[in-house]
C-alpha cells in the first residue's frame, strides 16, 4: 500500500479482530502452562537461558542480575522484575512443591516479605530442573526463532517428569484461568506407571495412587469430594486447613500452636487478622497472638485465657481466618501448544505419557541417524585399513585434499563422509590396536542400531523406558507426603462447631423472660442461707423454670396449652447475674396467654432417652416416644391433648424401664412402675397417673429407675423442705390415692417443689422475688414421710420458692470433685444471715468445700431462725459446732469467716 493511502475499515470487525489476536497473545504466549512440560513461556525461558549459561545443578552460583539480563536479551523483551518476579518464585520452596532454581539469598518468605534485590541474590538450576531439561540436544523438541531471529528458543521443554502436575500452575488470561494444584512425585510417578499398564483405569483408581494434592506448606485437606470432583473433571474445591495443635503451659493455660498453613496464605497477614479479632472481642477466649517462627519451622502461638474451650477457639480460628481456605482447582492447560482446555487427572497424565512418547521417538531417531552415520564412517575406515597401501598412494599421487576426496570416492566407492573421514584420519590410528579398537566399535554400533530399530518398532519397550524414568524419578526425588487428607465433611461448620462446650443455667420467670448464666455464677451455700441477687424481676414476675444444661443441647419447652418448641440452648441471650433477659416469645412463636410450665434439655434425641413422659395439674400422665420431638416447627407442635381447665405439670425423660412418682401440692405421692402407662403419640390425652383430693392438684413428678438410692427432695413454698429415703415409698398401682409424703402446716406453706435427688446433687434454689441459694443435697436432711422439715431457704415478706434445679459436683474444667480433693481445701466463706436485723452467722462453704453432714450436727430450727443444742431459741445464738472431721468456721464482722482445721 503506498505511503498516503487510506483503506476504510469496520471499526466492529477492526476491534473484534485486534482484541482477540490480544486474547490468544495471553492465552498463548502469557498465562496458561503447557500440558507438555508445564511451562509457561517465561519460565520456559528462563530455564533454559540458565541452562545455556550452564548453571547447572552442580556448578557455581550466578549473579540473578545476570541471568535476568541474558533471558532478556535472548528470549524475553520484556520488564526486567516481570522475569525476577518468576525467576524467584521457582527459586521459593513455598510457592513450589520441587523448585526448578537453586536460590542463595533472600527469595522472600511466607509472610510475604519481597526477594532482595536481584543484584543480591543467586542461583542456579535445582537437581530436578536438569528432568526438564534432559536431552534437550539431542532433537527432542521442536525450536523456533527468538524475537529477532538471532538464535533459537524451544517451543517447549522435553520435561521427563509430569511438572504441571508436579508444581501447579496458576494464571489469568482473557475469559479463562487456571489454578493447577502441586503434587508428589513419587505418587504421581505410582500413577502414571499404573496407566501405562491399565490404559482403562479410572479416576478411582488413580486416587488409589493419588489421594490428592500435595501442597509444598502442608497442612491439612479435608474431605475427598472436592478432590474426586476436581480430577474427575477438571474443576473443583478442595478445602485446605492449618496444622495447629493445643498445647497446654503454665498455670493450667492451654495454647493454640499452628506449625503448618494452608497454601498460598500470608502468616503476617494471618497474624494481623487474629491480633484484630482479639482486639475487637470477636474471639473469645484467646488473649493475644504471637509468631515465635524460626529456622527451625514455623510456630505460630495463640494464647487462651484461663476457662476458654482451646478446640471452640480453634473452630472459631478456621471459620474466621485464612487458616481454613479453599483452592479452587481450574485445571486449563494447552494442548498442541495452542488450544486451551479443561483437564481431568486422567488426561494430564494421558498427555505426558503421550509427550515422553514422542520425547523418546525423537531421541532414538537422533541417536539412530547419529549411529548409522558413525556406522558408515566406521565402515569406511574399516575398508581403508583393508587396503592401506592403496588408500596410502591414492593419497600420494593427487596435489590436493579435494582430488583426493575425488579419488578415494571414484577408487574405493567411499561416499563424501567417508574419505574425509579417511582422510582426517591419524596415522596412530594405523597401529594394531587401533585397528581392533575401529573393528570392536563398528560391531557395538551394530549392535546399538538393531536395538534402536526394535526399540522404534516395539511401542511395548517405549513405554517401558517412560515407566523406567519414573521409577528413577521416584527413587531420586521422591519424598513424603507433606499435606494431610482428611476424611472427613468438606470444612463447613455448624453452630455447634463455634459454641463452647459449657455447663450453664436456663431461667424463665412467669411473664416469659428467658436468659442464661455460667453455672458456677452462684457460691455454694448451707441450707438456711439467704442467697444472693439472682436476678431483677419487674413486679410480679417470679422465677418459674431453672434448668442447668450445656450450650449444645436442644431446650423444649413444655407449656400449658400441651404445645412444644424447641431452642438451642446457645441461642438463649446470655445475661448478668441480675439482668432481666430477653422475651421468650422474641425467641419461639408463643400464643397469647401461652405460658411455659416445662423445660428439658436434650443433647441426643436417640441416645439420652427413649421417651418423655408428661403430667397434667389434674392427675393424668402419657409417655411419647422422645424420637416424635426431634423436628419441633418454629411455630410448635402439639406434645398432648389437654382437657378443659387442665394444665401440664411436670415433664421427665425415661428410658421406659423405671418407676413414676407424682406428688401433689397438698403433700400425697404415688409411686407406681412405668410400664403401667403404655407410650402414645402426641396427639393423646393420657391416663390416670393418682386420684386427686378436691381441690388438690399435681406439682411434681419425677421418673426413677426401681433400686435408686436416691431420695425425694420436697420443698415448700415457704423455704421447709426435706429428703425423704424413696424405699419409704411403697410401689402401688396406677391412679391410686398415694401416701402422705409431708404434713403440710400453714407456717410452711403448699408444696412448691417435688422432685428426686441424688446425694452428690448440687441444688440450685431460687425465690420468686429472684433470690438464690446454692447447695449440696445432703446439706438438707433426711426425713420420715409424716415429717415437716426444715428451713432450706429464709424468706423475707412474701417471698416464696419458685424452682429448684440440679447441677453435678464438678469442677470447672467438667471433672468430679472427689472428697479428697475437697479435704484439702482449708477456707470457707461466712455469709451473716439472721431475722429481725439480728441472726447468726449462717455458714457458706465455697464452692470447692464439702458440706457437713445433717447427722453429724442435729440442731432444730425455730420460728426466728436461731439456734440453740437443745433445740430453745436463744438471744444470740453462736455458730454450729462442726464435727471434729470437719473445719470450724469463726465469723467476722463482714460476715466472712476463715476456717481452720
Amino acid at each position: 500500500m503506498e505511503l498516503g493511502t487510506i483503506k476504510p475499515v469496520n471499526l466492529d470487525t477492526e476491534m473484534r479482530s485486534a482484541y482477540l489476536d490480544y486474547a490468544m497473545s495471553v492465552i498463548v504466549s502469557r498465562a496458561l502452562p503447557d500440558v507438555r512440560d508445564g511451562m509457561k513461556p517465561v519460565q520456559r525461558r528462563i530455564l533454559y537461558a540458565m541452562h545455556r549459561m550452564g548453571l547447572r545443578h552442580n556448578t557455581p552460583y550466578r549473579k540473578s542480575a545476570g541471568i535476568v539480563g541474558e533471558v532478556l536479551k535472548e528470549f524475553h523483551p520484556h520488564g526486567d522484575q516481570s522475569v525476577y518476579d518468576a525467576l524467584a518464585r521457582m527459586a521459593q520452596d513455598f510457592s513450589l512443591r520441587y523448585p526448578l532454581v537453586d536460590g542463595q539469598g533472600n527469595w522472600g518468605s511466607v509472610d510475604g516479605d519481597p526477594p532482595a534485590a536481584m543484584r543480591y541474590t543467586e542461583a542456579k538450576l535445582s537437581e530436578i530442573a536438569s528432568e526438564m531439561l534432559l536431552d534437550i540436544d539431542r532433537e527432542t523438541v521442536d525450536f523456533k526463532p527468538n524475537y529477532d531471529d538471532k538464535t533459537q528458543e524451544p517451543t517447549v521443554l522435553p520435561a521427563r517428569l509430569p511438572a504441571m502436575l508436579v508444581n501447579g500452575a496458576s494464571g489469568i488470561a482473557v475469559g479463562m484461568a487456571t489454578n493447577i494444584p502441586p503434587h508428589n512425585v513419587g505418587e504421581l510417578s505410582d500413577a502414571t506407571i499404573h496407566l501405562i499398564d491399565n490404559p482403562d483405569a479410572s479416576v478411582e483408581e488413580l486416587m488409589e495412587f493419588i489421594p490428592g494434592p500435595d501442597f509444598p506448606t502442608g497442612g491439612l485437606i479435608l474431605g475427598v469430594e472436592g478432590i474426586r470432583e476436581a480430577y474427575a473433571t477438571g474443576r473443583g474445591r478442595v478445602v485446605m486447613r492449618a496444622k495447629a495443635y493445643i498445647e497446654e503451659s503454665r498455670a493450667g493455660r492451654y495454647s493454640i500452636i499452628v506449625t503448618e498453613l494452608p497454601f498460598q496464605v500470608n502468616k503476617a497477614t494471618l497474624h494481623e487478622k487474629i491480633a484484630e479479632l482479639i482486639t475487637d472481642d470477636k474471639l473469645p477466649g484467646a488473649s493475644l497472638v504471637r509468631d515465635e517462627s524460626d529456622r527451625n519451622g514455623m510456630r505460630l502461638v495463640v494464647e487462651l485465657k484461663r476457662d476458654a474451650q482451646p478446640k471452640k477457639v480453634l473452630n472459631l480460628l478456621f471459620k474466621y481466618t485464612t487458616m481454613q481456605s479453599t483452592f479452587g482447582v481450574n485445571m486449563v492447560a494447552l494442548v498442541n501448544g495452542n488450544e486451551p482446555r479443561v483437564l481431568g487427572l486422567k488426561k494430564s497424565l494421558q498427555y505426558h505419557i503421550e509427550w515422553r512418547y514422542e520425547v523418546i521417538t525423537r531421541r532414538t531417531r537422533y541417536d539412530l541417524k547419529k549411529a548409522q552415520e558413525r556406522a558408515h564412517i566406521l565402515e569406511g575406515l574399516k575398508i581403508a585399513l583393508d587396503n592401506l597401501d592403496t588408500v596410502i598412494s591414492t593419497i600420494r599421487a593427487t596435489t590436493t585434499t579435494e582430488s583426493a576426496k575425488h579419488n578415494l570416492r571414484t577408487t574405493f566407492k567411499f561416499s563424501d563422509v567417508q574419505a574425509q573421514a579417511i582422510l582426517d584420519m591419524r596415522l596412530a590410528r594405523l597401529a594394531a590396536l587401533e585397528r581392533k579398537k575401529i573393528e570392536d566399535e563398528y560391531v557395538g554400533v551394530l549392535k546399538e542400531i538393531a536395538y534402536l530399530e526394535d526399540l522404534l518398532a516395539s511401542p511395548r519397550k517405549m513405554y517401558g523406558l517412560i515407566k523406567a524414568d519414573l521409577q528413577e524419578l521416584k527413587t531420586k526425588y521422591g519424598d513424603p507426603r507433606r499435606t494431610r487428607i482428611v476424611e472427613t465433611a468438606a470444612g463447613e461448620f455448624s453452630d455447634e462447631d463455634l459454641i463452647p462446650d459449657l455447663q450453664v443455667l436456663v431461667t424463665i420467670t412467669d411473664r416469659g423472660y428467658v436468659k442464661r448464666l455460667p453455672h458456677d455464677t452462684y457460691k455454694r451455700q448451707n441450707r438456711g442461707g439467704k442467697g444472693i441477687i439472682g436476678m431483677v424481676t419487674r413486679e410480679m414476675d417470679a422465677v418459674q423454670h431453672l434448668i442447668t444444661c450445656n450450650t449444645l443441647d436442644s431446650l423444649l419447652f413444655l407449656t400449658n396449652k400441651g404445645k412444644v418448641y424447641q431452642l438451642k440452648a446457645h441461642e438463649v441471650p446470655d445475661a448478668g447475674r441480675q439482668a432481666k433477659g430477653l422475651p421468650l416469645v422474641n425467641l419461639v412463636s408463643l400464643e397469647p396467654n401461652e405460658l411455659v410450665t416445662g423445660l428439658i434439655a436434650i443433647r441426643d434425641f436417640k441416645k439420652d432417652a427413649e421417651y418423655l413422659v408428661l403430667a397434667t395439674r389434674q392427675g393424668k400422665i402419657k409417655k411419647t416416644a422422645l424420637s416424635d420431638y426431634a423436628a419441633v416447627r418454629s411455630t410448635g407442635i402439639i406434645a398432648l391433648n389437654l382437657e378443659p381447665g387442665d394444665e401440664l405439670a411436670a415433664s421427665r425423660l425415661s428410658h421406659g424401664n423405671g418407676d413414676v412418682f407424682v406428688a401433689t401440692r397438698r403433700g400425697q405421692a404415688i409411686r407406681f412402675s412405668e410400664k403401667d402407662v403404655r407410650p402414645m403419640g402426641r396427639a393423646t390425652a393420657g391416663v390416670a397417673a393418682i386420684r386427686l383430693a378436691k381441690g388438690d392438684e399435681v406439682v411434681g413428678m419425677d421418673v426413677i429407675h426401681a433400686d435408686s438410692p436416691a431420695s425425694l427432695l420436697i420443698v415448700t413454698s415457704k423455704g421447709m423442705g426435706k429428703r425423704t429415703h424413696l424405699k419409704e415409698f411403697p410401689r402401688q398401682g396406677r391412679a391410686g390415692g398415694g401416701v402422705r409424703a409431708i404434713t403440710v402446716i400453714e407456717k410452711g406453706g403448699p408444696i412448691r417443689v417435688a422432685r428426686v435427688v441424688n446425694v452428690d446433687d448440687d441444688l440450685v434454689v431460687i425465690s420468686t422475688n429472684g433470690q438464690v441459694i446454692r447447695m449440696f443435697a445432703d446439706a438438707i436432711p433426711h426425713k420420715g414421710r409424716p415429717a415437716q422439715g426444715v428451713a432450706v431457704m429464709n424468706m423475707k415478706g412474701g417471698d416464696e420458692v419458685a424452682s429448684i434445679a440440679r447441677i453435678p459436683r464438678t469442677d470447672k474444667s467438667g471433672k468430679m470433685i472427689s472428697d479428697e480433693e475437697l479435704e484439702v481445701l482449708t477456707e470457707e466463706h461466712v455469709e451473716q444471715n439472721g431475722t429481725g436485723g439480728k441472726g447468726v452467722a449462717q455458714v457458706a462453704p465455697a464452692a470447692k468445700l464439702p458440706t457437713p453432714k445433717p447427722a453429724s450436727v442435729k440442731l432444730p430450727v425455730t420460728t426466728n431462725g436461731r439456734v440453740s443444742k437443745n433445740g430453745a431459741a436463744t438471744p444470740a445464738a453462736k455458730p454450729a459446732a462442726r464435727s471434729t472431721a470437719a473445719p470450724t468456721a469463726k465469723a467476722t464482722p463482714t460476715g466472712r469467716a476463715r476456717a481452720k482445721k
